[in-house]
C-alpha cells in the first residue's frame, strides 16, 4: 500500500529509493520519484528562506552562522547525543558558547596559544556530541566549527552572533526536546565521561581528528593561507573522497581553487584520517566538501 504523500515527506532520501526499488507498477515509482523530488524542493527553499531571513536580522556577515545553524536544526532532528535530556541541553549550550566565541578567540590570540585553543575546543566539540560517529554528529559540528572559524567576526558583529546562537540554542534546544526527551534518561554526561578509554577505537579517533584539526587550521592562519579553512576540510574527507577529489581537481574553474584542492587531499594524508570512523559518516559529513564548494567564504 502506497503512504501518505505528507509521509512519504518525512522520509530519509534512503527510505524513498528503498520504496521505489520494492514498488511493483510504474505509478508507484513515479509517486514516489515526484515526492523526494517535492522533499529537496522544499528543503532547498527553507534553507533559503531560513538563512536569508536569519541574514537580514543579524547582519550578513553572520551568514556562516546561519547556515551552520540550519545544519544543526536539521541533524537534531533525528541524531541526539546519546544521553539525558538535561545534560544534552547543557552539552547543546556549551556547543553553541564554542562556535561562537572560539572562532573570534583565534583572532585574538597569540599564534603559539593556537594549537591548544583548537585542540582542547575541537575536542570537546567531538567528545560532546560524537558518541556514536556513524550517525554523522562528527561531520556536522566539525563542519560547524571548521567553517565559523574560517569567518570570525568581532565588536558588534560577534554581539549579534551570539544572540542569533542564543535564537539556534532555543530553537534547536526545542526541538532537541520534543524529538529525543524520552531517549538515555539513565546516562548522565559523567558516564560518557567515565567511559574515556585510548584503547577505544571512536576515542582515538577524536584525539586524532582534534590534533589535525588544531594543526592544520594554526598553520593555515599563521602563514595566512587564503581559505585556510579548506584545509581543515580535507580532514573531512575519507581516502574514497581523495580518490574522487584527485579525479576532479582539473575540473575546479581557477588554480586558486585547484591549489586549494591539493591542499585539502595533501592535510587530509597527513591527519592519517584512513580509519572506519572518518568524518565521510552521515549525510552531513559526506556533502560538506562539495556544499563548502559553493557557499561564500
Amino acid at each position: 500500500m502506497t503512504m501518505k504523500f505528507y509521509d512519504a515527506l518525512q522520509m530519509d532520501s534512503a527510505v524513498l529509493k528503498r520504496e521505489i526499488a520494492a514498488c511493483d507498477t510504474k505509478r508507484e515509482k513515479t509517486y514516489y520519484w515526484v515526492a523526494m523530488a517535492v522533499r529537496s524542493v522544499l528543503i532547498v527553499a527553507f534553507a533559503i528562506v531560513f538563512i536569508s531571513l536569519l541574514s537580514g536580522v543579524f547582519g550578513a556577515d553572520n551568514t556562516p552562522m546561519a547556515v551552520a545553524l540550519f545544519c544543526m536544526m536539521l541533524g537534531i532532528r533525528f541524531v541526539n547525543f546519546q544521553y539525558c535530556i538535561g545534560a544534552s541541553l547543557v552539552t547543546l549550550a556549551a556547543v553553541f558558547a564554542i562556535l561562537v566565541l572560539v572562532s573570534s578567540a583565534a583572532v585574538l590570540l597569540p599564534s603559539v596559544l593556537l594549537i591548544p585553543l583548537h585542540f582542547i575546543a575541537f575536542f570537546a566539540l567531538l567528545y560532546m556530541t560524537t558518541q556514536r560517529p556513524e550517525m554523522g554528529n562528527g561531520g556536522l559540528y566539525s563542519f560547524a566549527y571548521i567553517y565559523l572559524t574560517g569567518n570570525p567576526v568581532l565588536g558588534e558583529a560577534l554581539i549579534r552572533r551570539g544572540l542569533m546562537a542564543l535564537a539556534g540554542y532555543l530553537i534547536c534546544g526545542a526541538i532537541l526536546f520534543a524529538k529525543h526527551r524520552n531517549q538515555h534518561t539513565t546516562t548522565r554526561f559523567h558516564h560518557v565521561m567515565r567511559r574515556f578509554d585510548l584503547s577505544t577505537q571512536v576515542h582515538l579517533w577524536q584525539l586524532r581528528m582534534a590534533l589535525g584539526v588544531s594543526l592544520v587550521m594554526t598553520a593555515g592562519q599563521v602563514f595566512g593561507v587564503e581559505r585556510f579553512m579548506w584545509m581543515g576540510f580535507g580532514l573531512c574527507i575519507s581516502p574514497v573522497g581523495i580518490s574522487v577529489l584527485r579525479q576532479r581537481v582539473r575540473s575546479f574553474p581557477t588554480e586558486d581553487h585547484r591549489s586549494d584542492c591539493r591542499l585539502m587531499r595533501i592535510f587530509g594524508a597527513l591527519s592519517g584520517n584512513t580509519g572506519s570512523f572518518s568524518f565521510v559518516h552521515g549525510a552531513a559529513g559526506r556533502a560538506v566538501p562539495w556544499l563548502l564548494y559553493r557557499l561564500p567564504v
